[in-house]
């Protein structure tokens, strides 16, 4: 089965930056479109940014160039830099190590809190 451990959340102020990293293990990670999404209170679980196995990105609108989503498939780790940080960006986030999965392949979460 393939296991997701996310880490890197915390409490940043507004215009702050977060790393959160991902490593993924059980699957040929090399290969997996692999992905960061994101869910507030009372909403949706949302997609924020992705990437396949050959490093070719997909973000959301709402990401306006702030966040950086890369890969290392030599250590089975997938990142997100996040950089100024709104107040509407608080949210559990969460990694999926294989965005083809079913069932879908999520981490625990890792939660980003952001003070004004």
């Amino acid at each position: 089965q393939v296991h997701v451990v996310e880490s890197g959340g915390g409490l940043v102020q507004t215009g702050g930056s977060l790393r959160l990293s991902c490593e993924v293990s059980g699957t040929i990670f090399a290969i997996n479109v692999a992905g960061w999404y994101r869910q507030a209170p009372g909403k949706q679980r949302e997609l924020v940014a992705s990437i396949t196995g050959r490093g070719r990105t997909n973000y959301a609108d709402f990401v306006q160039s702030r966040f950086t989503i890369s890969r290392d498939n030599t250590r089975g780790t997938v990142s997100l830099q996040m950089n100024s940080l709104k107040p509407e960006d608080p949210a559990v986030y969460y990694c999926n190590g294989d965005l083809s999965r079913i069932p879908p392949a999520w981490g625990q979460g890792t939660q980003v809190t952001v003070s004004s």
